[in-house]
């Protein structure tokens, strides 16, 4: 039997939060967007929900942004942000190319965690780092050492729904 929408927006989520509040690519926004509605995750933060309107976005998300939850954070109130998230029981973790960071294959997701994503082409800004509890990154082997934003994103998502069990399908 097939879930009307009314029923869909009832079933449980993941408790993963995607933090894109650096994210400026409206299409990599919305690509996001649609990664997180395909694996119902609790929200996904954008620095302005206007952006949700955006054409690229739209077409990124493929109508994905009538489902996910969208959140709101400016880039430049994160730290306090995540600081409150840490308050509500929440971890967040930096996706982050920095030594420090721990390889996405030996990492074990806290179930309740906030995934902070940089800005493309920068990262994350020292003071939005130092508010993340730990960071994780994506073991490369080419030449250039990054991913899309979203690609990465992906990739980390991915290995938190396997670590704490994938949904049902509808």
């Amino acid at each position: 039997m097939a879930l009307g929408r009314s029923e869909y927006l009832t079933l449980p989520r993941h408790t993963l939060v995607v933090c894109a509040s650096l994210v400026e690519n409206p299409m990599n926004l919305g690509m996001l967007c649609r990664t997180a509605e395909a694996f119902r995750l609790e929200a996904l933060v954008l620095s302005d929900l206007k952006l949700a309107s955006d054409r690229l976005f739209r077409q990124g998300a493929v109508a994905t942004h009538q489902w996910q939850p969208l959140r709101e954070c400016p880039g430049e109130h994160l730290p306090q942000w995540l600081t409150e998230q840490q308050h509500q029981g929440y971890t967040p973790i930096a996706l982050d190319l920095g030594p420090q960071a721990t390889p996405l294959t030996h990492l074990r997701f806290p179930e309740r965690t906030v995934l902070v994503l940089g800005r493309e082409l920068t990262g994350l800004p020292p003071a939005v780092a130092a508010a993340c509890d730990r960071a994780v990154l994506i073991p490369q082997y080419g030449l250039v050492q990054s991913l899309n934003v979203q690609t990465a994103a992906a990739l980390a998502i991915y290995t938190y729904i396997c670590q704490w069990g994938m949904a049902p399908a509808p």
